[in-house]
């Protein structure tokens, strides 16, 4: 008897044809030159594999197998660092945002922040870590809705505190449409653990039209706020699953915020299919 005969599973790094018709519009238009064109363009679709492969595996670019035909790793960084220019990472996950509002799959009622530390850093936007022996690092920090579905997430040195980007995270949070009338851009109330207690960003929360539940320092646990606030947990785990989140190797910060924030839009398309 022959087992194991069935279709195989895509790979991660795969783009079926419903993701790349998302992706393609977002993507700059480059035209070729009809003077001295120089090599032809390697395809957008494969080097975004290539690209996904990288975030995925947490591979060096350098070491990119040729054999997957994505480009080299240098064509992959190069197109990386052209598609974070041209911003195209928070419009493809504003995007997805605004698909799942459609859906009635996004829930304003609540959001909630964290900002665990992910490892050891280096590059812009480091600092010594107060929680771990001072070595350098950076923090990622992130707000979901209240089902856990990341609205932003904001890169710092891991000597800020998490309390220091309460505001930042709300104010990232993009104008999500997919339904009539104007785009919803703030929870109704967001929740925070003891690291986010400080009554100066209370009152800034409250100015931007949310109300804060945070616990108090010295609350002991069992309060029951961990039994909302665990789906930011989960969205983290879901977004440190991507291996070149976990140890930041790129010195340039913004190439680094460009894979988290494409982390965050996978785990968007994620939900989506599981909609389906």
């Amino acid at each position: 008897m022959i087992r194991g005969c069935g279709v195989a599973r895509p790979k991660p790094w795969d783009v079926d044809d419903e993701l790349w018709a998302v992706i393609k519009p977002l993507l700059p238009k480059v035209e070729r030159r009809t003077r001295h064109p120089g090599r032809k363009r390697h395809p957008d679709r494969l080097v975004f594999q290539g690209i996904l492969f990288v975030l995925h595996t947490g591979i060096a670019w350098e070491h990119l197998p040729q054999e997957l035909g994505f480009g080299s790793g240098m064509t992959c960084w190069r197109r990386l660092a052209e598609w974070t220019e041209a911003g195209v990472w928070p419009r493809l996950h504003g995007v997805l945002l605004a698909e799942l509002r459609s859906a009635d799959a996004l829930d304003f009622s609540r959001a909630a922040v964290d900002g665990p530390h992910p490892g050891v850093k280096r590059g812009t936007k480091t600092g010594r870590s107060p929680v771990d022996r001072g070595r350098t690092g950076s923090k990622h920090h992130l707000i979901t809705d209240a089902t856990g579905i990341p609205l932003a997430a904001t890169l710092t040195g891991g000597n800020r505190n998490d309390v220091t980007q309460l505001i930042p995270l709300l104010e990232a949070i993009p104008p999500v449409r997919g339904k009539r009338g104007r785009p919803r851009r703030r929870p109704d109330v967001v929740l925070g653990d003891r690291g986010y207690d400080h009554d100066k960003y209370r009152r800034l929360v409250w100015d931007l039209g949310v109300k804060p539940v945070i616990a108090r320092r010295g609350t002991g646990h069992g309060s029951g706020l961990g039994t909302r606030r665990w789906v930011v947990e989960r969205a983290f785990a879901h977004l440190h699953w991507f291996r070149r989140l976990r140890i930041r190797w790129e010195r340039r910060d913004d190439i680094h915020e460009a894979f988290l924030i494409l982390g965050c839009a996978l785990i968007c398309w994620r939900r989506l299919n599981s909609l389906r």
